[in-house]
């Protein structure tokens, strides 16, 4: 485990937020880095910046630990949880184009792709879309569907000469351990006048407040936990324009619901999940937005 300076400020003046849950082992557990892990309250020490108020974990694995983790962690239940993934992209792509404008055949890059769900919903739509993602066993899924997913991060696509008119990072930046460095590599992808979308958990949010230290996004795979101020702060430093910042939702199914509250509390998730299945509406996706997760619409200067 090593500690970090603030990304946002570089200071190194911080106070714990919430003390750490699990015993600091020297090497990543590569299931606790699923998508769909349900290890709600398993973290590190996470605290926040003196200066800027930035919150994150600290101390933390190293960037070549982690890397290692992704490249080799594999979701099985993210496949079986498509539908949904479906349709909170669908709402999500829609909300994009309200800024940037019906696809017309323009470039568009999802970063940290998993099994391509948001490419081959913007390709759908028009976009020329690829992605880039560290997981091999996800890219092999998106290349079972013909799903232009590249195992790799966006270092491969600037040593390329890659140029891109939009590039999207769902539920990415809290995982990687540089973000400023992650939006800057994003601002020298994109062609001038070209749009960032990232989208992310509130750590100011009602709920995270209300919630405190049982705040479920709490977790080992999480690095950063940004508000819509901080995350504003870094991406206008990394050159950006921001244009808008608001809360989103997603659509999961109940079935799949029951699960991550299982997480939270195991009665009520054996609960719900029997519920759920006696009355045969497993499959049935909904609507979730309890205000903590979040999107911002960012632009590179023409």
């Amino acid at each position: 485990m090593i500690e970090v300076n603030c990304n946002l400020c570089g200071h190194n003046d911080w106070h714990v937020r919430f003390p750490a849950t699990t015993q600091q082992i020297a090497t990543p557990n590569v299931s606790a880095f699923r998508c769909t892990s349900p290890g709600y309250g398993s973290h590190a020490q996470i605290v926040e910046c003196n200066y800027c108020h930035l919150v994150y974990a600290n101390p933390r694995w190293s960037t070549e630990e982690l890397v290692t983790a992704y490249t080799a962690v594999e979701d099985e239940m993210y496949v079986r949880e498509r539908e949904g993934r479906e349709l909170t992209f669908e709402k999500h792509l829609a909300a994009l184009e309200e800024y940037t404008g019906p696809a017309e055949g323009r470039s568009l890059l999802d970063v940290g792709a998993y099994i391509g769900v948001f490419v081959d919903i913007a390709r759908a739509h028009g976009w020329q879309a690829e992605g880039i993602e560290p997981s091999a066993w996800a890219v092999e899924n998106a290349k079972v569907r013909g799903t232009p997913v590249c195992q790799g991060t966006q270092e491969h696509l600037i040593e390329a000469g890659r140029r891109f008119d939009v590039i999207t990072m769902w539920d990415v930046i809290e995982h990687v351990t540089d973000p400023a460095n992650e939006l800057s590599m994003a601002y020298e992808l994109l062609s001038p006048g070209g749009w960032l979308a990232v989208h992310t958990m509130n750590i100011d949010s009602l709920a995270a407040r209300a919630l405190g230290r049982r705040w479920p996004w709490l977790m080992d795979m999480h690095l950063y936990y940004f508000s819509q101020r901080t995350l504003a702060s870094l991406l206008e430093q990394c050159g950006f324009e921001v244009e808008w910042s608001g809360t989103q939702g997603r659509y999961l199914r109940l079935g799949y619901i029951s699960s991550r509250l299982g997480g939270f509390n195991q009665r009520l998730g054996d609960l719900s999940a029997d519920l759920f299945e006696r009355l045969n509406i497993t499959r049935i996706p909904v609507p979730v937005n309890l205000g903590d997760l979040f999107t911002v619409y960012a632009r590179k200067p023409a």
